[in-house]
């Protein structure tokens, strides 16, 4: 089953909202590719992107219990990355997120 399938499943009431601000060594060393990843493999919409001040900012949807997995996913980054801080929001899903994706160049959200 796609990604868009299992997001289509879940009811929206069973759904969440990670937002994450990631600060440290995370641009240039492939933390957003790392980020996309566990976020495909668990079946998460959202988006991650570059910001102008050095950090990374991340949306993600999902069920509580692969938010849970993505977010320690996201803690960790991938080798050449250096997280110093993380900070994290949760809050009831907005919908209308039908994938992940890389977002290039600096971005301030949405």
């Amino acid at each position: 089953m796609d990604q868009a399938k299992r997001l289509e499943n879940q009811p929206q009431e069973r759904r969440e909202r990670l937002e994450a601000t990631v600060h440290g060594r995370v641009q240039g060393v492939g933390f957003r590719e790392h980020v996309a990843r566990a976020a495909q493999s668990l079946g998460l919409a959202g988006w991650v992107a570059n910001r102008a001040d050095g950090a990374v900012s991340v949306v993600a949807e999902g069920d509580r219990a692969s938010l849970d997995v993505f977010e320690n996913a996201v803690r960790q980054g991938p080798p050449a990355a250096s997280v110093l801080r993380v900070e994290v929001q949760r809050r009831p899903a907005r919908g209308g997120l039908t994938s992940f994706q890389v977002r290039h160049g600096a971005h301030p959200g949405d």
